[in-house]
């Protein structure tokens, strides 16, 4: 594969950090020139921007245009999410105007899943090391500029993990729920294609039978991945806080229910909830 290039003009809602720190992903890596290179599906992408313009250079297993354009989801009007959330009140007007520059990507479901069940009671370095081991084990080389990357592990292929092996990459207790839950899927018991036509609850229901993913890690696979439900809130420190800081104002934080935050988003910001969670922990969480 040759390397391609496309130059995005004028980019709207369009920023780096905000996108790849914003904590939906983990295989995005900050350059020494303030660019980012990551690796997704078969593909392995440098993306800087200058100016207004965006310029994404790398080795893609399609047309360069179409994979970043599906990818970033480059379609959507995030300046009218971005105008319709603003008016619900000043606080989401502010969290915006920090994350003006988040867009939602379209990640693969199966490494969503296997992704964020990682993620777990675990930390972004950490998390993006074990994932990089797992590739490297398990995934393909792709070569890009002399040095080698690898894809994210098919199911296939991260079923010939044993929990031991699993485990020596540095899983911790996680070893045994990607273990199981990769033997599910494998084995059909879930079926990936058929939860894009199911509605939300369906798809969250079918979510809680794997093995490691609970309520928020479900929102966040839904929220996250080709999945694409922005109707889901997904509830974890971060939102628990900004969420009681801002509109619900107990003395004890954790003592509010996850219910009561759900039920409070639902009413403010519809079936934006998910973006607008976002813009929101984005926003706690780097002040």
């Amino acid at each position: 594969m040759k390397e391609q290039q496309y130059i995005l003009k004028n980019a709207k809602s369009f920023e780096l950090k905000d996108i790849f720190d914003c904590g939906q992903c983990f295989r995005w890596n900050k350059e020494s020139d303030e660019s980012y290179t990551g690796v997704f599906k078969q593909n392995v992408i440098n993306v800087k921007k200058q100016g207004q313009d965006v310029y994404f250079k790398g080795i893609c297993s399609g047309d360069i245009k179409n994979v970043v354009t599906y990818y970033f989801d480059l379609e959507r009007d995030y300046e009218n999410i971005k105008k319709t959330l603003s008016k619900v009140d000043i606080n989401m007007k502010t969290s915006i105007e920090y994350g003006k520059g988040i867009r939602i990507l379209n990640q693969d479901l199966w490494e969503t899943i296997i992704s964020f069940i990682i993620s777990a009671n675990n930390n972004i370095p950490r998390i993006k090391g074990i994932i990089e081991r797992m590739s490297a084990k398990y995934g393909q080389e792709i070569k890009f500029r002399g040095t080698s990357y690898y894809t994210f592990p098919t199911i296939d292929e991260l079923s010939q993990a044993s929990v031991k092996d699993l485990k020596d990459l540095g899983l911790g207790f996680r070893d045994r729920y990607v273990y199981e839950t990769t033997k599910k899927i494998k084995e059909g018991k879930i079926n990936l294609e058929n939860l894009k036509q199911e509605p939300t609850n369906e798809v969250r229901k079918q979510l809680l039978t794997l093995t490691g993913v609970g309520p928020k890690v479900a929102d966040c696979i839904m929220l996250f991945s080709t999945l694409k439900r922005f109707d889901v809130f997904p509830v974890d420190v971060w939102v628990r806080r900004v969420m009681n800081d801002l509109y619900i104002k107990e003395e004890d934080e954790t003592k509010v229910s996850k219910t009561k935050i759900e039920k409070l988003a639902e009413e403010k910001f519809g079936n934006l909830k998910g973006l607008a969670q976002q813009y929101l922990f984005y926003w706690r969480r780097e002040n």
